[in-house]
């Protein structure tokens, strides 16, 4: 079928995105859904640091590839037997988990083995790559979502059903802000009544880490970023106090960095209380090096974890912040600053880099 999406053809363009345009939206063909796959209409996709780091070379990936891999749709055609049927809507996750392999035996703690090769070659979790221009040149799917486009053929691995009363706006969130920055709270903080959580970096994983942190009883949530706008709005969301990291004067027993940044990392080290748990979900570029002292770690019994997709299990993570959505206590509506169309993604992505955004979404 013929679909219209947002393809990156050069990796490490000058700024700004909105004049050198390394992603171009065009017509495509998308190849029917196989089998244990679904061809589904994509309704909303955030903009996020993992599209911008391929965007600008962090993470090299192979091209063309049609990014976006925070989204949600809805399901039009079922490939063989699923136990999804048309008209369901659907979270896309950003890694597969074949649920065989040594690491999906884990419980979320370390991330699929096959998916994450899949992942880095562009292909589906079954090796498949269902997209191409009119000239019939392969375009490679990114994260197994490729979500920047009208319509997506997914493994039905990629995806986690959600009811009708989810907006597509807030499942699209859940499949990788609130995934990755709740993910970390509940599965690797895991903090207790009386305890302090701090967060260092406010975009849209860290925020939705902020607002997880908030939905725990008698916890004490603390917001670390740069930007006072960024600091505004954690306090309007429900932060107890804001900070930068310069003025950070406190130690906390869980702090989340969510920068993807090595000075972000030595800072949420810094701040972490003797006992307590340091855990980094950002993605560094692969040279980043911080430095640490290992005494402290020994010394003050302090733990480092790296958390991808925030530790989590999506089948068995989304349904839980789905019914704390419904309780009303994790309002991630509120993390949307601004909707775009597919058009405006190169300038989404400079307001992405300047660290102006906290989710970006495109609607179809």
């Amino acid at each position: 079928m013929h679909i219209r999406g947002a393809v990156l053809e050069s990796i490490g363009a000058a700024r700004p995105y909105s004049t050198s345009r390394p992603i171009t939206v065009t017509e495509l063909e998308l190849a029917d859904p196989g089998d244990g796959e679904l061809l589904v209409r994509i309704e909303a996709a955030g903009l996020c640091h993992s599209d911008l780091s391929v965007v600008d070379g962090n993470r090299v990936r192979p091209i063309p590839m049609l990014l976006g891999h925070e989204a949600a749709g809805i399901v039009e055609k079922v490939g063989g037997s699923s136990d999804l049927a048309p008209g369901q809507r659907v979270v896309m996750t950003f890694l597969p988990r074949c649920g065989q392999c040594r690491s999906c035996a884990t419980d979320g703690l370390a991330p699929c083995i096959p998916g994450s090769a899949a992942n880095g070659a562009g292909t589906l979790l079954s090796g498949a790559v269902r997209l191409a221009t009119s000239d019939a040149e392969q375009v490679l799917h990114h994260l197994g979502v490729s979500g920047f486009a009208t319509h997506a053929v997914v493994d039905r691995r990629s995806v986690v059903p959600v009811d009708d009363d989810v907006p597509a706006v807030v499942a699209s969130l859940l499949g990788c802000a609130v995934l990755t920055g709740g993910g970390a709270v509940l599965n690797a903080g895991d903090p207790k009544p009386g305890q302090t959580v701090a967060i260092v970096g406010m975009g849209g994983v860290g925020m939705a880490a902020m607002l997880t942190a908030l939905a725990h009883d008698d916890v004490r949530v603390v917001a670390v970023d740069r930007l006072p706008d960024k600091l505004a709005l954690a306090r309007e969301l429900g932060a107890h106090a804001v900070s930068t990291p310069d003025e950070a004067d406190f130690t906390a027993e869980v702090v989340i960095e969510a920068v993807g940044h090595a000075a972000a990392l030595e800072t949420a080290i810094g701040l972490t209380a003797p006992g307590g748990r340091t855990i980094t979900v950002g993605l560094p570029a692969p040279d980043a090096r911080i430095s640490l002292s290992p005494l402290s770690l020994v010394a003050e019994g302090r733990t480092l974890i790296g958390s991808y997709l925030g530790s989590a299990v999506p089948a068995r993570d989304i349904p839980r912040f789905v019914e704390l959505w419904r309780a009303g206590r994790l309002p991630v509506e509120k993390l949307v600053s601004a909707t775009l169309t597919l058009d405006e993604i190169n300038a989404g992505m400079d307001a992405l880099a300047d660290g102006l955004a906290v989710r970006q979404i495109i609607e179809f």
